[in-house]
């Protein structure tokens, strides 16, 4: 999940399916990120995984309101697209993914995802990362 203020991954999960649990997981672990009474809007595409009538439970559980995006039109979830096109070119083209175990793709992806909020720095936070950007705004420790 990318928050749509800076850019910052705040939550995301690995695995070998992707299934209910998967998508549950990561949508928690977003949660536990946020200040209380804040209003949240989750853009999604229109996969199963955000249509789960847990994943439904989950969102009107902590009064997030759920936004999905017309078949074939893909503006909200504009955010995830673009991230995930710049960690194909930064990370997964440049590797032989092949040789890899799943283990060792995991913990790739783990890597790139810290690397990607604590070091990569982005022309529109001031040449900062997400991380030193919310530092800079009082928005984090």
């Amino acid at each position: 999940m990318i928050d749509c203020y800076d850019g910052k991954i705040v939550a995301y999960t690995t695995g070998l399916h992707p299934n209910a649990r998967l998508a549950n997981t990561m949508l928690r672990k977003a949660i536990g990120t946020l200040p209380d009474d804040t209003r949240v809007i989750v853009h999604s595409d229109r996969g199963c995984h955000y249509r789960w009538p847990e994943w439904i439970r989950i969102c009107q559980e902590h009064g997030i309101i759920r936004s999905m995006s017309r078949k074939g039109c893909s503006p909200d979830n504009s955010a995830a697209e673009g991230f995930f096109g710049r960690m194909k070119t930064e990370a997964v083209y440049p590797e032989h993914w092949e040789q890899l175990t799943c283990r060792q793709v995991m913990e790739h992806v783990d890597t790139y995802m810290h690397w990607y909020n604590h070091e990569r720095i982005k022309q529109s936070l001031g040449w900062k990362s997400p991380v030193h950007y919310r530092m800079q705004q009082g928005l984090a420790a």
